[in-house]
């Protein structure tokens, strides 16, 4: 039995309101000491993650503009999901967990894997329609993949929506976090990742325009 601190006044309240505690199997509590580890380890852990993502999805398809664009998607589901719980902390006295680490990795593996699969019917079909233009390919790819993806996403949000209304207590801040980012992940594959790719790569192409105008007018 705890004896002093927040604990043992918990402990009082609980033993005056029903009845003497004969046994304690676990107690935990999260201070500012423990909030920082787990937001630093948090921190870390999302950093390296992204980095080895990007670096697999260059390598996979040989462009860098597509690692890049991934993680900007990426960085949209994880402001998404710290924002909201950073507004219940503030406003509802929400408070994250171990777990809620375990659910940003979750959410950070499911956005990228919803990513490539868009980006990989925009390999696909540049090889099919090397003709068109690129906008017009990413267009249909997003078209070919979006009942997909989002036949995927909602039998997993009606999975965690069940566990959210009758879960335990213990896990339903993993599971908010879990819903909130495949919800956001979803959106961003399709909504920011390819369209802010299709920018990126106009923009390159006017810029290598102007970097031949500009050469053969120095000639």
């Amino acid at each position: 039995m705890p004896t002093s601190g927040k604990l043992a006044e918990l402990a009082t309240a609980l033993q005056e309101r029903f009845s003497r505690i004969t046994c304690v199997t676990q107690e935990s509590s999260i201070g500012p000491t423990i909030s920082q580890e787990l937001t630093g380890q948090a921190l870390v852990l999302i950093l390296l993650g992204s980095l080895g993502i990007m670096g697999w999805i260059t390598l996979r398809f040989g462009d860098f503009r597509m690692g890049a664009t991934a993680i900007g998607a990426l960085i949209h589901d994880v402001i998404v999901v710290v924002g909201t719980f950073a507004v219940l902390g503030t406003f509802f006295g929400v408070q994250i967990d171990g777990l809620f680490v375990t659910a940003m990795l979750t959410v950070i593996g499911f956005s990228v894997h919803d990513t490539i699969v868009v980006f990989d019917r925009i390999r696909e079909n540049r090889i099919r329609h090397a003709g068109e233009p690129f906008e017009a390919i990413v267009n249909h790819s997003i078209l070919q993949t979006i009942g997909r993806s989002i036949n995927t996403s909602l039998t997993v949000v009606l999975t965690l929506t069940a566990l959210l209304l009758f879960g335990g207590e213990a896990i339903r801040v993993f599971v908010l976090a879990l819903l909130l980012g495949i919800l956001s992940g979803t959106y961003s594959s399709i909504f920011n990742a390819a369209p802010i790719l299709v920018d990126w790569h106009n923009w390159a192409g006017r810029r290598r325009q102007q970097q031949l105008s500009a050469a053969k007018a120095t000639r």
